[in-house]
This record gives C-alpha cells, structure tokens and sequence, in this order.
C-alpha cells in the first residue's frame, strides 16, 4: 500500500532509526548457550541518521554483495559473515562515521546472568527500558523519528506497546514533543535492517563469544551502553 501523503512527508523529512537485537530472552544458565542454555548476554545496537543520507549506510550493503560476489536479491545475515567479512564492514562503517558526523550508531547491552530475578519475570520491561536508555536521549530534540524495526526477528511481545512506552517517556519525563513512528519493516524492503543486523551481530559477539576483532574498529565512534555487567 502506498504511503499517505502525511506518511510520506515523515518517513522522508524524518530522522531514521534502524536496529535489531541479538541473544535470546531466556533466563537458562545452568547449560552452555546453544547446548541448551539461554545466551548470557542480549544486544539492541542502532544507527540514527537523517533520512536524507540513508542511502550512505546502503552504499556499504552494495559494497560488501559486490565484494561477495552475491546478488541483492539473497539476505547475507550477520551471524554467517566471516570475521575478514565483519572487519570490512567495521572499516566501512567507520568511514562513513568519520565523514557524517551526524549519524550515531552504538548500542546497549545486558549482562542477563546478574538480572535480578523480579525483573527476569517481564523480559518486555527490560527490553524496554534498554531501549529507553540509549534512543530518546539522543533523538529528544527532533521533531519527527522514524523507529524502523525488522518484523521478522522482534522477540518481545507485550500487551503494553514499546511505542506508546518510548513516547509517554519522551513527552512526560524527556519533556519533548518528539513524535516517534513505529515502522516494523522486512528487511527485503529495507535493506538497511540488513546493515544493522549485521553491526549487531558484530557486537553480540564481541560479548557472547569474545569476537573482538571487527567490535575493537568500531569503539572509537559507536556508543556503548552496558548493564548488570
């Protein structure tokens, strides 16, 4: 369905979030993750930009399917990228940091091991408030923001809408007229989900699985958040 005239004038005068998540939800660590165990850790990362430069972080999804030699019309994931792979996506993702100021990428990650029991038993909450920690201070002053998330891989479900939570908190306690548009999308239809899916999984495993090498390119410019560590 086509976009409405107000929607278009949003989602293109905007300002994009695109992000994703890695780990799981579950609360099992008396067995090793992927054995039967629950990851020990869970990742939301993101990047903010205008919406007039989107095109910029998708130059780097071209770049890497050229390099692959893989047509566009295939999803690479993040998770079967090589680490020589991983590292050229760094290395391109930090030269496009250096040259856009203004787009942000980082991310927030918990360390699930030492969540308090009463908060392991809403995981929404918590995924929430991760959410509320690291996007509405950095998108405060912003009219509009459009909070593009993959529909396929969101692992939180609630009666509660995560909108209506990140927006009561940006107009009652950020005191900020921000107006944030949920945009679940396909990843097929927005290829920068793949991006972000890609820099998540950089970043998880960093955490999960001690993959440093593409994550150490990536500090000098990403905003790190961690909690429970």
């Amino acid at each position: 369905m086509p976009l409405s005239g107000s929607a278009f004038f949003y989602f293109h005068m905007a300002l994009n979030i695109y992000l994703d998540e890695s780990g799981d939800l579950g609360w099992i660590f008396d067995k090793p993750y992927r054995k039967g165990g629950s990851s020990r850790f869970l990742t939301i990362a993101y990047i903010i930009c205008p919406s007039e430069k989107k095109h910029f972080i998708k130059r780097i999804i071209k770049k890497l399917y050229s390099k692959l030699h893989i047509p566009t019309t295939e999803e690479i994931k993040g998770s079967s990228l090589s680490v020589e792979n991983k590292i050229y996506v760094a290395n391109k993702t930090m030269d496009l940091l250096k040259n856009h100021p203004d787009i942000i990428i980082g991310h927030i990650t918990v360390s699930k091991e030492r969540v308090q029991k009463h908060i392991r038993e809403d995981a929404n909450k918590l995924y929430n408030y991760m959410l509320k920690l690291s996007i509405l201070p950095k998108i405060e002053k912003h009219p509009i923001v459009n909070l593009i998330r993959d529909n396929k891989s969101i692992k939180v479900k609630s009666g509660n809408s995560l909108i209506d939570y990140l927006q009561t908190t940006m107009w009652f306690e950020h005191n900020s007229s921000t107006k944030i548009i949920d945009l679940p999308s396909d990843s097929r239809n927005v290829n920068n989900l793949i991006f972000i899916d890609w820099i998540n999984n950089i970043v998880w495993g960093n955490y999960e699985d001690r993959n440093k090498s593409a994550f150490e390119i990536l500090i000098p410019k990403m905003e790190i958040q961690t909690l429970f560590f």
